[in-house]
């Protein structure tokens, strides 16, 4: 199991080592054993990395939309044709079941690049006829972004920041989450390999030091981030201190509203999607499930028996359904938020125990029933599989406590009524829904939340927006009329 890369960075187009940093062991969740070792970026680091960007992306900016993307579209080509070693190098990573990651993250890597490659060439401004003078306006890039990773799905993230960057003309400096450092640094490899100049995409390793370098330095002019709420309200704050432009993709509590006249069969897939894909660490997942009352028996008989049949074990084996926790803290905060729940009365339907006798950090899909909105359980981000079932009994009641949250990452709605359907989800607060289906992400489609839960959009035609500025230029065809 040889997943140590050659060296902790990636900067200007190779590989780069600072022994000098803070060691970070990085930990097969399956096993709980070491498989490599990186290194925090240092100072020196740091500034290496931006310093290379800042010289790249001139240039880059001056070639043309057609030529940038078709980079992106060569990196995709490749993405694909390495899925399988990708994948696994992300289940090493973390812990995710290949079933998943060969279906999931690089391919939905993939698939950022080949959309944003072929975006690129059609990023143009407008001509404003104002009689005989007009305005045209210049499609820009930023100039250098900064990308900050979360753990869940690391090469994903890796290349959902890049490609819109790197299509608009920016260069990027990439740090992953300390947590899983390994697949970013393959993602770099490949634009590389794929044409993209040395210095336009760069990875450095790093704790939250490092994190706050990067976004502090004045050379950055834009900052992504996925990752938490507390998290997210340190990095805003710190980009506001440099009136720096920000996209932040946070955490969620979200709401999946079942009525009485769904599918029972696909909501309760759709409950299970939205609580249990990679063992529940999912900022968007649907983790307060209201159900109504008339067929709330049925939904959580079905769901138990369901939720009980999940297949557990090695992640390396394609039939294994779910895989550990991305690491023993986080199991550890998992299993405390089990012990609130029981503390507060919640009812335990299934799961909620470490799973014995095997190595890792594995734990029991859990779902909870008799869940009340004042628990803590169904009011603070757990990010494990754990469900929390609240029932109700109307429409006017689901959408007042649905909306009563921080939090406006997702929702869902389940129901054959359509007409109810796109009424609810229009009064839902929240930026990513979803009707008779959880979860699904394409690159087409916008991506991000409202409230707490985040600013501005990934993916889509609206990611643009995100990575390049407008400049408006007046032309004057006339003399000057002065009072002077």
């Amino acid at each position: 199991m040889n997943a140590q890369p050659p060296a902790s960075h990636f900067i200007n187009g190779g590989y780069v080592e600072d022994t000098a940093g803070t060691p970070i062991d990085v930990i097969y969740p399956a096993s709980g054993e070491k498989i490599a070792k990186v290194y925090s970026a240092t100072p020196a680091i740091v500034d290496q990395a931006l310093a290379a960007a800042q010289a790249a992306q001139k240039s880059w900016a001056r070639t043309s939309g057609t030529e940038r993307g078709r980079v992106l579209r060569r990196a995709a080509d490749l993405i694909r044709a390495r899925n399988r070693e990708l994948s696994t190098l992300e289940t090493l990573d973390t812990g995710k079941p290949l079933q998943e990651t060969l279906v999931a993250d690089a391919t939905s890597g993939a698939d950022a690049l080949e959309y944003f490659g072929g975006l690129a060439g059609a990023l143009t401004g407008e001509h404003i006829s104002l009689g005989t003078d007009f305005v045209y306006t210049i499609r820009e890039p930023l100039g250098v972004c900064v990308g900050i990773g979360a753990w869940n799905y690391p090469t994903q993230i890796a290349c959902w920041k890049a490609a819109p960057a790197l299509a608009c003309g920016n260069a990027i400096v990439f740090k992953p989450s300390e947590t899983t450092p390994l697949c970013a640094l393959k993602i770099a490899e490949i634009l590389v390999e794929a044409g993209l100049p040395a210095g336009l995409y760069n990875v450095v390793q790093g704790l939250g030091d490092v994190g706050s370098a990067l976004v502090s330095d004045p050379r950055v002019d834009k900052i992504s981030l996925t990752g938490s709420v507390p998290t997210g309200k340190k990095v805003y704050a710190a980009a506001g201190a440099g009136v720096k432009h920000v996209t932040m993709e946070l955490g969620g509590k979200s709401p999946l509203i079942v009525f009485d006249d769904a599918n029972l069969e696909d909501a309760v897939g759709g409950a299970m999607l939205g609580n249990f894909y990679s063992s529940g660490q999912v900022c968007s997942n649907g983790t307060r499930v209201f159900v109504q009352n008339g067929i709330l028996p049925g939904f959580l008989e079905q769901l138990s028996a369901r939720t009980e049949a999940i297949r557990l074990g090695d992640p390396l084996d394609e039939a294994t359904q779910m895989g550990p926790l991305v690491s023993e803290a986080q199991m550890d905060k998992v299993l405390s938020y089990i012990e609130i729940g029981k503390a507060e009365g919640a009812r335990l339907v299934t799961g909620g125990n470490r799973i014995e006798g095997r190595n890792g950090f594995y734990l029991e899909p859990t779902v909870f029933a008799d869940v009340t909105d004042d628990m803590r359980i169904a009011r603070e981000e757990i990010f494990g599989p754990v469900m929390s079932v609240l029932s109700f009994s109307d429409e006017a009641e689901a959408i007042t406590r649905a909306n009563a949250t921080e939090f406006g990452l997702s929702a869902g709605v389940f129901t054959r009524d359509l007409t109810r359907a796109h009424r609810v989800i229009a009064e839902l607060e929240a930026g990513s829904c979803w009707i008779n289906t959880y979860n699904l992400a394409p690159v087409e489609a916008p991506f991000g939340g409202v409230k707490q839960s985040g600013v501005g959009r990934e993916n889509s035609k609206a990611a643009i927006e995100h990575y390049s500025q407008l400049k408006s230029v007046y032309v004057a065809m006339g003399p000057v009329e002065a009072p002077y």
